[in-house]
């Protein structure tokens, strides 16, 4: 995935040097705005360096700012406002953030063929269909990954695993410590704003079928549950644990 994205980001100037880029992946990682400080530490470059490179994504407009006290206080004596950096709301050619309109594409494909052919409505063709795609991937070999986000967050049995596998197709999964994991990311984004019901039906059997793929392979995903919670700022669906 990161030499995929450093060949697509080669055609970006912003993101052609690999220092600029790997602190791109970085603050994008993040479920929050990151300091310059931050940043360069875990990158491995100095602070002033870290500082000319995010300035540079801001300009190009791969990344956003804001100023916040980072220690929470106010008033006389807390100190200025700390610059921080996030992704920008604008979308790229070359999906940053990830799009994967190439697989909605299979699967409506396949549903259409399968609607047609059995006489079901399209919207159950569509489920079925992405369940059917959401058990492959739920097969494919696992490579070796890193964490599946850039929280330090202790994951409950089976969440981290599906993290990991849903990271892979562009769904940037945060985990919380109450058990959750929330889609940061949507990778069919433009057609569910279009098609909100039909998409996120999609998405929901996708997801319910990549967690119950991975319980048969043998994660424990025993006690997980897979809804539609539609939130500012994140996908439809939301895995959680049952038991909450």
């Amino acid at each position: 995935m990161q030499d995929e994205f450093a060949e697509q980001a080669a055609g970006i100037g912003a993101l052609a040097d690999p220092v600029r880029r790997s602190l791109y992946r970085y603050v994008v990682a993040q479920a929050d705005a990151v300091g310059r400080e931050e940043a360069a530490a875990a990158v491995e470059v100095p602070v002033h360096a870290a500082k000319f490179h995010l300035d540079r994504l801001v300009a190009d407009g791969l990344l956003e700012t804001e100023f916040r006290r980072l220690s929470g206080r106010t008033g006389p004596g807390a100190g200025r406002p700390s610059k921080l950096y996030r992704r920008s709301s604008q979308e790229l050619s070359i999906s940053l953030p990830e799009r994967r309109y190439d697989l909605a594409g299979e699967i409506l494909a396949t549903a259409i063929e399968r609607s047609m052919r059995e006489s079901v409505p399209v919207a159950d063709a569509v489920r079925a269909a992405a369940a059917e795609r959401g058990r492959r991937i739920a097969a494919e070999p696992a490579p070796a990954d890193g964490p599946a986000n850039g929280d330090d967050v202790e994951a409950p049995a089976g969440l981290e695993g599906v993290a990991r596998v849903l990271a892979r197709h562009g769904y940037e999964p945060r985990l919380s410590g109450d058990g959750q994991i929330r889609l940061a990311n949507c990778p069919f984004d433009r057609l569910a704003g279009e098609h909100r019901d039909l998409v996120c039906g999609m998405n929901l059997a996708l997801v319910e079928a990549v967690v119950a793929g991975l319980g048969a392979a043998g994660l424990d995903t025993a006690e997980l549950d897979t809804e539609l919670a539609p939130e500012p700022g994140f996908c439809c669906v939301r895995i959680r644990r049952g038991d909450r």
